[in-house]
């Protein structure tokens, strides 16, 4: 979660809790001193929230009911018992933490261990997700890349005897021109979230591999730079894989006599807004505390790194004010992927104001939120979460312009792998693939209609001079907010597919569609056209469909391919992207040459 994470050491349950032979075997073997309880603290208001924030380990918010779920310490709940709040202790959530925690613990140090965290063999260690990302680049070469952001705290100060260089990697077809609109995700600034560096390596895994197979990665991978670093906080995720609850970096230059409080809140240390909570709370001085935002703007190398990659890839779109929006084309998008509260969050974080793009921001949140369930507000606004300042998303939005979000993902920082692969992986991923779709206009593009289906009336390929029909269903009400507002809905006037390139290329050739039920009119619409291939070469060929809502605005495309073989039933040995008509050039002209 993007302010509140990072227990003192692995979560126990008080002695006053301990019923069962099973839990007191697991506090048994657990270091002492880091005995602690789930608890349900009551708030006044936002200010009184802000105070909690602070000064404890605040996992979620209730704004209904004011009250937030906090990990407390033995002494800490004896604080909070005695300011006149009401406490209750969430027994079945501190037997879960008691549970996860032990099952970590209890493997962590094994000679022999199978693949994965210690206890949750679904997701990947540094090292396996390092070697994930080299092996996907050695498989699909001409598709994917590593690259270097920049080193760790450890890194850099043992002169790199230990810690880790930051390892991401590029996902395009490089064989395709550009420029092309940017996606940045990353995961795991916050170390001990399990759910978020292994959830982007799902995701550039099913791009490369899709690619070919899949119509949307194919498109996706072509005419989108996708950029992937997985692990933003690799020192941190070692605490975390030896057995430890750890939010910040390692950096134990300060709070060095507390083996587990030391360290940097790397989402409180970029250098936009550091330090200036227009709120009570927010990021602190205090070098012990989980929110610690270090002795000073970006003075960590993981903040360094990731401030100097994103103004290498992308340019800056924003004044330097406040109020300075950043023109509606803009492209491209980020995501950080935190856990967990489950919400997804956008600028601003550090002032209740909304941001000057805070419309479409909000739009395509609602967007993101139709696929996870999540609900979608502006993370400092009231009602929200709580104010915060010096986060990763604040930075590239206000210092670039950037369209930029935080996903909190799942109900737990040690989401049990069941739960994982049930029913947070396939929403997230879908959520993230859309991301990818809307990079080339964030602003624009998630206010349109959203082809949900495409789909051609054959069962494989045809031949040249064959008729086919091509049938697709657009809908422009998909969003979801929460409790925080309704989206505009608007009737579909216009479908449409463009051949082999997006239509806001230079090359691509675009055909209309036709409404099924005789006129455009209504919010779902299905429409079809018929495509004669006569004089077609042998390949396959892309369509990408599009809707288009009565305020004129286009919504982002769904592909299908359509197979066209030769007299003899034979498509090409490679038979991606016959062109029709001829262009060398793909040209992006918001984008530049």
């Amino acid at each position: 979660m993007r302010i509140l994470y990072g227990i003192s050491a692995i979560c126990l349950l008080i002695s006053v809790l301990l019923g069962t032979p099973a839990v007191a075997q697991a506090q048994a073997a657990l270091p002492a001193g880091s005995q602690g309880v789930v608890a349900q603290v009551s708030f006044v208001d936002p200010a009184d929230l802000q105070r909690l924030v602070v000064q404890y380990d605040v996992w979620r918010v209730d704004h209904h009911t004011r009250r937030a779920t906090v990990w407390l310490t033995r002494a800490e709940l004896r604080q909070v018992q005695a300011q006149d709040r009401r406490v209750e202790i969430d027994q079945a959530a501190t037997e879960g933490v008691i549970a996860a925690r032990a099952a970590l613990n209890a493997t962590a140090n094994a000679a022999a261990r199978t693949a994965g965290i210690p206890g949750f063999a679904c997701y990947r260690t540094v090292e396996e997700t390092y070697a994930s990302m080299a092996q996907l680049a050695a498989d699909f070469p001409e598709l994917v890349a590593t690259v270097t952001l920049g080193e760790s705290w450890q890194w850099r100060n043992s002169a790199g005897a230990a810690g880790y260089q930051l390892s991401g990697i590029v996902l395009t077809n490089r064989k395709v021109m550009g420029p092309k609109p940017v996606f940045f995700l990353m995961a795991s600034i916050h170390a001990r979230e399990l759910t978020t560096a292994e959830t982007a390596m799902r995701f550039a895994e099913q791009l490369a591999r899709g690619y070919g197979h899949d119509p949307d990665a194919t498109w996706l991978l072509d005419y989108t730079e996708i950029h992937i670093a997985p692990q933003v906080n690799p020192d941190g995720r070692k605490k975390v894989e030896a057995g430890l609850d750890w939010r910040k970096n390692v950096n134990n230059d300060f709070c060095a006599y507390d083996p587990f409080r030391f360290g940097v809140d790397l989402n409180r240390n970029s250098s936009f807004k550091w330090g200036q909570c227009t709120g009570f709370g927010c990021s602190t001085t205090d070098a012990c505390s989980l929110l610690y935002r270090g002795v000073s703007i970006a003075s960590e190398p993981e903040t360094q790194a990731l401030e100097s990659y994103l103004r290498t890839i992308f340019r800056d779109a924003r004044g330097a004010q406040n109020g300075d929006a950043a023109p509606a084309d803009t492209p491209g998008l980020m995501i950080s992927l935190h856990s967990y509260f489950p919400k997804i969050l956008f600028p601003w974080g550090w002032t209740t104001t909304p941001a000057p793009n805070g419309q479409a921001l909000q739009t395509l949140a609602r967007k993101f939120g139709f696929y996870t369930g999540y609900p979608a507000c502006q993370s400092g606004a009231t009602g929200c979460i709580y104010l915060t300042d010096g986060t990763t998303d604040d930075f590239a939005y206000g210092e670039l312009g950037v369209a930029a979000y935080t996903f909190e993902l799942g109900t737990t920082f040690f989401q049990s792998c069941t739960d994982y692969e049930s029913s947070i992986l396939t929403p997230t991923l879908a959520s993230l693939t859309y991301a990818a779709k809307a990079a080339v206009q964030p602003y624009i593009t998630p206010a349109g209609p959203e082809v949900i289906t495409a789909t051609l009336a054959i069962t494989g390929p045809i031949q040249a001079g064959d008729v086919v029909t091509l049938t697709a269903t657009a809908d422009d009400s998909r969003f979801f907010s929460g409790d925080y507002g309704d989206e505009p809905v608007q009737a579909i006037q216009a479908m449409r597919f463009a051949m082999n390139e997006p239509s806001w290329t230079t090359c691509a050739t675009q055909r209309a569609l036709t409404p099924l039920d005789g006129a455009f009119d209504s919010a779902v619409e299905s429409a079809a056209a018929v495509i004669d291939t006569h004089g077609w070469l042998p390949g396959r060929y892309l369509l990408l469909v599009e809707a288009q809502d009565t305020n004129g605005v286009w919504g982002a495309p769904t592909g299908v391919f359509l197979d066209v073989t030769d007299a003899a039933g034979a498509l090409p040995e490679t038979p991606y992207r016959p062109r029709l008509t001829p262009c060398d050039v793909v040209y992006f002209p918001f984008l530049g040459k």
